[in-house]
């Protein structure tokens, strides 16, 4: 990404400097912490005033972490559960048990792909009607078993093609959102890279709803609201600055509850320490949510929403 060649470059010499150096009388030790010294100020400052865009840019970065990638670092004994019982199953969409430390849960979330085959496999994380079948198939079975339910959000929305729309898209995502205010386990949703639109949504009604620092989540993305308001993809950068998608916005906002923060220059930087955080935040949400009677907890989940967009005039 453009901002961060300035970080790369610093990389490339300090790593240039302890190659020259091996094998040699040279001593450049005294060179190279100051160097890093250097890349950690560059760092802070660069991360630290990033605009929208760039915060956009970030949340798609081709080694940050994914769904599975989180899964494994934060639960073992996960056992993945299959299909909607209707038509397919839907690699976009992933879910099925798991333990978080001692804690038994039903985990379900968009998984991305790394490489071309990947991607075409995962459809790019947009999942089709039988994948937002599958997640309200597993979020009742977690119901009916008493299980928490953590879903963990990274789309770049739900697919719009043909077949999908044929299929009954909007249905399954409507569908979906009833669902999920009527579920009478704690929900906790974490944004952990992209959340557009109503692919986000599908699966994204919950008690209490973490956002990543880098992560956005909006009614479109910038792209296509771009496209739409001016006919230009490329005035994405405006159209950013518009939805205001990042999470200081929708935390000032009220749409989301807390912000989890990430290691310097984002979870793909150290996704190890990134997934230790996740874990912290859900396994202290959980707790705050688990002793609340289930009326209580109803009741404040869809009081949460109807909060939302609220316009009192003076």
């Amino acid at each position: 990404m453009d901002f961060e060649r300035p970080i790369q470059e610093l990389e490339k010499k300090i790593s240039d400097m302890r190659d020259f150096s091996v094998g040699k009388s040279i001593e450049l030790s005294g060179e190279i912490a100051s160097l890093e010294q250097k890349l950690e100020r560059l760092r802070t400052e660069i991360y630290s005033g990033l605009t929208r865009w760039q915060r956009v840019q970030l949340s798609r970065h081709p080694k940050r972490p994914h769904t599975l990638d989180y899964i494994k670092l934060i639960a073992t004994d996960f056992i993945e559960l299959h299909g909607d019982r209707g038509f397919a199953d839907d690699k976009a969409m992933v879910g099925g048990l798991a333990t978080i430390d001692g804690q038994q849960v039903m985990i379900v979330g968009q998984q991305k792909g790394r490489d071309t085959k990947q991607k075409l496999m995962r459809n790019f994380g947009m999942a089709h009607p039988e994948g937002y079948r599958k997640a309200r198939r597993l979020f009742q079975l977690a119901s009916r078993f008493h299980l928490p339910i953590v879903v963990l959000i990274d789309t770049p929305g739900a697919f719009p093609g043909i077949g999908a729309e044929e299929r009954g898209q909007a249905e399954a995502i409507a569908l979906n959102i009833q669902v999920m205010f009527t579920l009478k386990v704690p929900i906790v949703v974490v944004i952990i890279g992209e959340g557009a639109s109503g692919g986000a949504l599908g699966i994204g009604i919950g008690d209490r709803v973490l956002m990543m620092e880098y992560s956005w989540y909006s009614v479109i993305s910038p792209e296509g609201c771009a496209a739409i308001l001016w006919r230009d993809a490329a005035k994405a950068p405006e159209a950013a600055e518009a939805l205001k998608p990042t999470a200081d916005d929708l935390l000032a906002l009220g749409i989301v509850d807390k912000i989890i923060p990430e290691p310097i220059g984002g979870a793909h930087n150290d996704p190890v320490q990134a997934a230790k955080i996740v874990k912290e935040e859900i396994l202290n949400t959980l707790a705050e949510l688990r002793p609340k009677p289930v009326d209580l907890l109803l009741d404040e989940r869809l009081a949460k929403y109807r909060r939302m967009g609220e316009y009192h005039v003076l």
